[in-house]
């Protein structure tokens, strides 16, 4: 018997959002969601949740628009997942295991909220480096 997921509707309709989350380092998310046949995808949706940089670099995203292939030791065949997430733009992937919708955008958050608080850091300590390099 499958439950059901009532976090689904909320992360459909956010399909097409595009929003700006920081303004003074370029950051912004935007939300890709589509249902599509479970046969397709097992949660019956295609997602894409990214936050990119002001030179539109993914900086996190978790999708499965794409699988991947993992666990390559002791010549073991590979695994095959279509659910994964990606640390930035040259992550090839790390498999997530998708629980429910609500689930994937609090871990999303979490990412995006982790990744901010880092980017800030950098961005005050150059901030600061460059100001007492000026007087």
């Amino acid at each position: 018997m499958d439950v059901q997921d009532w976090t689904l509707n909320q992360l459909l309709e956010l399909d097409g959002i595009r929003f700006v989350i920081d303004e003074t380092l370029g950051l912004w998310v935007k939300f890709d969601v589509k249902e599509v046949h479970p046969k397709t995808r097992k949660q019956g949706i295609k997602y894409s949740l990214t936050m990119h940089d002001g030179k539109n670099y993914r900086l996190v995203g978790f999708d499965n628009a794409h699988a991947i292939e993992y666990g390559t030791k002791n010549k073991v065949a590979k695994k095959r997942t279509f659910d994964h997430w990606h640390y930035d733009h040259n992550d090839k992937g790390t498999p997530y295991f998708y629980e429910s919708a609500g689930k994937l955008l609090e871990d999303f958050w979490k990412e995006v909220d982790k990744r901010v608080n880092l980017l800030k850091e950098l961005y005050n300590e150059k901030t600061h480096k460059s100001r007492r390099h000026a007087t």
